[in-house]
């Protein structure tokens, strides 16, 4: 019995030697993993979802075509398969654009290690921007005044912002009520906010193209939602219809929120996280022998 036990270790240990995993390979698997990944959620979230069942029931006909060795289906398949992934792209060519955008904006490296330690804890705006949005919000939902309010975050906003009338102002409630006000020369449009300032009014942004949008939303709504497509701010919309608060982040909108809600969303999109890169935790110990050693 203890021979046996022994001979399947060293059957083992032998195969492992045979294998000789390095470790290019084992960060090879974690990157196809992470595309693969990544491609998977693209899928989902788009039109490709119904193309890849669509390509699923294809592939079940090549398949008893191969089966039953139909020749013509076959050499259909072999002539076509070529021309179909030129097809594909151009079809597709607004989702890949998407997800690459995407994926652009996810900074991988950053989030692990970081060497930037003078923004430790530093928030994207402070509480009292935070304080001044959510007043004037509510403010406009009770006089069912529409609002377009764009929240830059990583994603630089430049590109829209030149397309409106340059402020550069301090956020307060009272300038974004005002802004809004109907009848005024800067109501029609966005305003873009950059830290705790109004960078600029009256901004254009691009409308959703999403088909799963409901009919029932306007121009404002699927502005907002257009925005959060191709870039990772958050905007807050009011209706002007119903005076009804919503919010748009990563194409996904969020309707009918409470002063609560939109306060968590802001606090959220402040950034108040303390530093978890692998360098950073590492000067936080060095920090703490050189107080240590002071002492």
């Amino acid at each position: 019995m203890t021979n046996s036990i022994s001979e399947v270790i060293t059957e083992l240990l032998d195969t492992y030697r045979m294998v000789n995993i390095r470790v290019t390979d084992v960060v090879e698997i974690i990157i196809l993993a992470f595309l693969i990944y990544e491609i998977m959620v693209w899928i989902k979230k788009t039109r490709a979802w119904v193309l890849l069942k669509g390509f699923g029931v294809l592939l079940v006909f090549i398949f008893i075509a191969i089966l039953f060795d139909m020749n013509t289906i076959l050499w259909l398949a072999r002539n076509v398969f070529s021309l179909g992934i030129t097809a594909l792209v151009i079809v597709f060519q607004p989702e890949l654009r998407k997800a690459l955008e995407q994926l652009g904006q996810q900074n991988i490296i950053s989030s692990i290690f970081s060497f930037d330690s003078s923004k430790e804890g530093e928030a994207r705006f402070s509480d009292k921007t935070v304080n001044e949005i959510v007043k004037a919000v509510f403010e406009m939902a009770k006089v069912k005044t529409g609002a377009l309010i764009v929240i830059e975050k990583k994603t630089p906003l430049n590109e829209y912002e030149r397309t409106g009338i340059t402020l550069d102002s301090v956020l307060t409630s009272q300038l974004i009520i005002n802004i809004f006000e109907k009848n005024t020369p800067l109501h029609d449009g966005a305003v873009i906010v950059r830290g705790d300032r109004i960078v600029s009014a009256t901004c254009y942004l691009p409308l959703s193209d999403n088909l799963f949008l409901s009919k029932e939303l306007g121009t404002r709504h699927r502005a907002a939602v257009g925005i959060s497509e191709v870039t990772d701010s958050l905007t807050i919309v009011v209706s002007e219809e119903t005076g009804a608060v919503s919010t748009a982040s990563q194409g996904e909108l969020k309707r009918n929120l409470t002063q609560e809600e939109l306060r968590a969303q802001l606090t959220e999109a402040q950034d108040k996280t303390k530093d978890t890169g692998r360098f950073r935790l590492w000067k936080g110990r060095v920090k703490k022998h050189e107080k240590a050693a002071d002492k």
